[in-house]
């Protein structure tokens, strides 16, 4: 969604995103949700080379979303895909049951990534034309 907001949109990007699900690779670590709005904010302020320069907006930016993201989480106790999903992704029978049973933790994991993408568009939205106004 970020990058289609930002028309930067690129399957290559996409796909090379896919491992943050879980929490980083399923290990429970940090919210492949934030990984992939932070990444969005630095597709539009960041450098494609080392010849270019970083919008120095990048960092404040970003540092915004971060905290909308630890008060949306803070009810789970974290930032952790393990506090946020309450599951064991090395647990096979646990995973299919996260994706296949209507009443597990999977549906706020889908308000979450509805809440951020809503905050990330916000964000985006007024980054764009801040830039047009340059």
């Amino acid at each position: 969604m970020g990058l289609e907001k930002i028309n930067k949109y690129d399957k290559n990007i996409i796909a090379s995103a896919g491992a943050f699900g879980g929490g980083i690779a399923s290990s429970g670590a940090v919210c492949g949700t934030l990984l992939g709005a932070v990444a969005a904010v630095s597709s539009l302020h960041s450098r494609g080379s080392l010849e270019e320069k970083e919008n120095p907006r990048m960092w404040g930016v970003s540092n915004k979303l971060i905290r909308e993201f630890d008060t949306l989480t803070e009810p789970y106790g974290g930032r952790n895909c393990r506090d946020i999903a309450r599951i064991n992704w090395s647990d096979r029978d646990a995973v299919k049951n996260y994706y296949n049973n209507p009443d597990s933790t999977r549906k706020d994991c889908v308000q979450l990534v509805g809440d951020l993408a809503f905050f990330l568009g916000t964000i985006l939205e007024k980054e764009m034309a801040r830039l047009e106004n340059k």
